[in-house]
Parts: structure tokens; C-alpha cells; sequence
């Protein structure tokens, strides 16, 4: 068991407030069982959470669903995380951000949006989120966010599907003249998982990506950031995920479920605390399953060896529990993993098949 770094409480909280949400998407990193709206945390509970969370030192706070907009009570937690001196992010599809509402997020404080897009073409969006008509309101949204004078983050998340579209994506943020873009291939976790074989790009397309995003990485240098995300699959080096295991980020779910990142879940040997029960405190520096896979002792080799053990924390945990069976064991994305070839013979043998009917996520609103 790995013991307690020194000097680690968290820098930023996850909130995810709820699983409802108007969309349907088929990369969906929520888990497959979702919380019921009556399993929800009170608007007292999560207060009480950002008082916490303030009072541990942490400077952001993220809140996240499913779609936080179908919480009638966000407008009072951003103003509660406001008044607590949290800079606030809001992670939303965009499709419930109403004029009014955003009004009514402004004035609360709220610091910076992150909008979700699915494809900037009507039925490749639909497809893959089971909506119509998203891709307009969306485009209406992150006009009246940077009307309104707030930060706002494009996320575009990327399949085989819509590769073909992402110059038109960076053309879109450019006339926008957002200062940030995320280029988010689809991590597969939870519905992500279920779909990967309708959803993972060809090598080809991701060399395709990787050429257009460093082409417009130097032309937008100085006026707009592209952060870029390759599906892991296709990596030599697994990525620190979240920053490494227990180091950075906390997240709680919208029962309450506090976790070290948001698919811990799915490793069934490990229980995890719930918040007001237990404080994110006792859960970040007592609680047997953030100490779990923290820091480097719990590491076998080849990670326990290597160079980059202090970099990428031995990439993710859940991960290797669904790609090698075992959370404990080397992240296969990395080329140091014995199954490392087999991992990228599985993705470009899938990423080549006749696409799959997609499992939509639940509709749960």
C-alpha cells in the first residue's frame, strides 16, 4: 500500500452534480449504472462540500454532470463557490444555457465555460448524441458567452466519424477568436468503452490529426491554445491521469461517492467514502483507496523502474484493469506493457471494421 505524499492536498474539485442530461452521447465517460435524480445530493450538501474545499487550500472548482444546467440550483452553488473564493468552470453541453441563465451565472461569478461539441455537422452530432439540432443552439451559446465577457473553452470530441470536420472545428474557434480550443479524441470509459469499436479513428486519421493540429498549433501561437488529446490506445507513453492517482484532483459524484478520478468506480475491489459522511479531507488523506495506487511504492516493474515513473504515475488504473485485467498492472497503452502490441493491433483492427450500432447512454433526464 502506498503511503501519503507529503504536501498533497488537492488543487481542484470535480463536481458532478448530476447524471441528467438532454443528451444521449455514445462516448460518455459516466458510468453505465447512473445515479437516479433522487439519489442526488442536497443543495446544502454541495455547499457544504465548497466550503470544504475552499477551507482545504484547493483554487478550482469544476462543475460537471452529466449536464450541470439540469440542476435548478447551480446558479446558487456558483455564488457559493464564488463567495469562497473558488474560480469556477462550467462543463455543460450547452443546450439548457439560456440567455437568462447565463445572465444569471454571470452576475454569480462564474468564471469560465467549457462548451462540448459533438460534431459541427447537424446529423454526425445527432448521431453520436442522440439529438437533433444541437450543433445551432450550441453555436448561439458560445456567442453569448463571449458576448457576456466570460472565458470560454471549445471542447471538441473526436471519432473516426468527424476527423474529416476538425479544420472546419479549428476555422469555427478561430472566427470566434476563443483562447483556448480542446481537441478530445474519445477516451474509452464507461459508454465510451461499450462503443469503441464504432468510435476509435484509423492510425491514418490520427497522423491526420496529428499533422493539422501542429500546423494550426503554429499559426494560432500567441492567439489560441490547442490542447490535444490522442486516444490512448495509440500512445507510447501512458498519460498522468488526472495528474496522477490521488494528487490533484478529487471528485464527487452526484450521490456523494468521492473519488480519485471520475471511472474509479469500476475497480470493484476498492470502496470508496461519501461525502457528507465522510469529509473530503479524511477521504483525500485517511481513506485506504486514494493511498491505493499514490505516488510510486504501489508500482511493479516495468513502471517501478522506469524513468517516467515520477512524470506519468503509471498512467491510468482503470485502464489496465479493462485493457490487462488488472488495475495494478502497467498501463497497456505504454510500450513497456507486455500487452502493449496486442492493445494497438486491438485498435487498428476495430478502428478498420464496419461500424457497429451504437449503444446510446441511457436517457436519464
Amino acid at each position: 500500500m502506498a503511503s501519503l505524499l507529503p504536501n498533497t492536498l488537492p488543487l481542484a474539485m470535480l463536481m458532478e452534480l448530476t447524471h441528467r442530461c438532454p443528451l444521449r452521447c455514445a462516448y460518455c465517460s459516466n458510468p453505465l449504472a447512473l445515479s437516479p435524480a433522487s439519489a442526488e445530493l442536497p443543495t446544502a450538501a454541495w455547499k457544504a462540500a465548497l466550503d470544504e474545499a475552499a477551507q482545504l487550500g484547493m483554487l478550482q472548482v469544476h462543475f460537471s454532470g452529466g449536464e450541470p444546467m439540469a440542476r435548478p440550483d447551480l446558479i446558487e452553488q456558483v455564488r457559493h463557490a464564488t463567495a469562497r473564493g473558488l474560480y469556477s468552470n462550467l462543463i455543460t453541453s450547452g443546450l439548457l444555457l439560456d440567455a437568462h441563465k447565463l445572465a444569471e451565472l454571470v452576475d454569480a461569478g462564474l468564471s469560465h465555460v467549457q462548451l462540448s461539441f459533438q460534431d459541427l455537422d447537424e446529423d454526425g452530432a445527432q448521431w453520436v448524441s442522440g439529438y437533433a439540432g444541437g450543433v445551432a443552439k450550441k453555436r448561439e451559446v458560445a456567442d453569448r458567452v463571449l458576448a457576456s465577457g466570460l472565458a470560454l473553452t471549445l471542447n471538441f470530441v473526436m471519432t473516426r466519424h468527424n476527423v474529416s470536420r476538425l479544420s472546419a472545428m479549428l476555422d469555427y474557434a478561430e472566427s470566434l477568436g476563443v483562447g483556448r480550443v480542446e481537441v478530445a479524441n474519445t477516451q474509452y470509459y464507461g459508454w465510451g468503452l461499450k462503443n469503441r469499436a464504432a468510435l476509435i479513428p484509423t492510425r491514418e486519421q490520427l497522423d491526420e490529426m496529428n499533422s493539422l493540429v501542429a500546423e494550426r498549433r503554429a499559426r494560432c501561437k500567441g492567439r489560441m491554445v490547442i490542447d490535444y488529446v490522442i486516444p490512448d490506445y495509440y500512445a507510447r507513453r501512458p498519460k498522468a491521469c488526472m495528474g496522477g492517482w490521488g494528487q490533484r484532483f478529487i471528485n464527487v459524484m452526484p450521490d456523494g461517492t468521492i473519488l480519485p478520478c471520475h471511472a474509479a468506480q469500476t475497480i470493484g475491489h476498492l470502496s470508496f467514502p461519501r461525502f457528507p459522511e465522510s469529509s473530503l479531507r479524511a477521504a483525500w488523506c485517511e481513506h485506504p483507496s486514494f493511498a491505493a495506487y499514490r505516488g510510486v511504492d504501489w508500482m511493479p516493474d516495468p513502471c517501478g523502474s522506469c524513468d517516467h515513473k515520477e512524470q506519468d504515475w503509471g498512467g491510468c488504473r482503470c485502464q489496465a484493469l479493462a485493457l490487462a485485467g488488472d488495475a495494478s498492472q502497467t498501463d497497456p497503452v505504454c510500450e513497456r506493457s507486455p500487452q502493449h502490441a496486442q492493445v494497438v493491433a486491438l485498435a487498428m483492427r476495430e478502428s478498420r471494421q464496419p461500424t457497429p450500432e451504437l449503444m446510446l447512454r441511457q436517457r436519464h433526464a
